[in-house]
């Protein structure tokens, strides 16, 4: 079974592509740009230690003439989508990355993936949809018309265009609806490597909303094993969107006095308003993926993020002195 993972040098496209291997699924593509969004050195540690049985390409999903010449001479079965131009807040600086990344790119690789009869087509979606909803736990079938960030709209964008190829070209699309991922490897604008790295140097850490939102922290881990399960599912025909979360929101203060517990040090706050964007709570509902795929997270935030710092301090070699 031939596979291609797309944004494999970012977070969740590194942690998938290694797992896969493990799980002895051969004949793995994987793609990256190596988008300067964030430092390229942790995309190329990433790339140095992908398994050597991964067949690495450089490649950019907005040129749909070499995308078409990779598909060609793989003949993918599978296709999991996790390259994207992430980031709430930035989406407010520089909307055209996200248009460029996030439709273009999506439309071009979908478009491909129809025209080579892929059997089934995986992709990132964002629990960032939902907007700000004030009714919880929040499930796959609620309205997620109202996006508050040009990055959230990219997405629902990305599972409307997903269900016109189903509908239309009978294409089977399975979307996913991630919830605050981290763990190893985790990008530089996620909040773990802000916070820790801020309090390991005794810089003020930014607290927005004077923490009190809460977030749906799901491990990496969790993650990879529920898209795996997906991967080896042989349904066909649909277009389905699974939320991928822990089920179990935290507030911001207690992830930050999590954090502060395993570093042995406490932060200096700067206490800042809710930054545009940025909605006040997740929380996921995973009965649907827990019935249909047995998907049961298994990483508490306390084990996650012990094992975050350190990887942390051994990536970045800092002493916590």
């Amino acid at each position: 079974m031939s596979i291609l993972i797309t944004g494999a040098a970012g977070f969740i496209g590194f942690h998938l592509s290694n797992y896969l291997t493990k799980k002895n699924i051969k004949k793995i593509i994987a793609v990256d740009n190596f988008n300067p969004y964030y430092d390229i050195k942790l995309k190329k540690n990433r790339k140095i230690h992908l398994d050597k049985n991964i067949n690495f390409i450089k490649l950019d999903l907005k040129n749909s003439k070499k995308l078409k010449i990779l598909f060609k001479k793989h003949r993918f079965k599978k296709v999991i989508h996790l390259a994207a131009q992430p980031g709430v807040r930035y989406s407010l600086i520089n909307p055209k990355a996200y248009f460029d990344n996030n439709l273009l790119a999506f439309y071009n690789l979908i478009e491909a993936s129809r025209q080579f009869k892929v059997k089934h087509f995986i992709y990132a979606s964002s629990s960032s949809v939902y907007g700000n909803t004030k009714k919880y736990p929040l499930k796959e079938n609620f309205n997620t018309n109202k996006p508050i960030s040009f990055y959230a709209t990219t997405k629902k964008c990305n599972e409307l265009i997903a269900d016109s190829y189903h509908l239309n070209f009978n294409l089977n699309c399975t979307g996913l609806r991630f919830f605050t991922v981290y763990g190893p490897y985790g990008r530089p604008d996620m909040s773990a490597y802000k916070f820790v790295n801020n309090i390991l140097k005794n810089k003020k850490i930014n607290v927005f909303n004077k923490g009190s939102h809460s977030r749906d922290f799901t491990y990496i881990d969790d993650v990879v094993n529920a898209i795996y399960k997906i991967i080896k599912s042989k349904k066909n025909n649909n277009h389905e969107i699974y939320n991928i979360g822990s089920g179990n929101p935290i507030s911001l203060k207690t992830y930050i006095n999590e954090i502060e517990k395993y570093l042995g040090k406490k932060s200096k706050k700067k206490f800042d308003k809710l930054q545009k964007g940025d909605v006040l709570k997740t929380f996921s509902d995973i009965t649907k993926i827990k019935k249909e795929y047995n998907f049961k997270p298994k990483i508490k935030l306390k084990v996650g993020l012990k094992d975050y710092i350190k990887w942390f301090k051994s990536f970045y070699k800092i002493d916590s002195k």
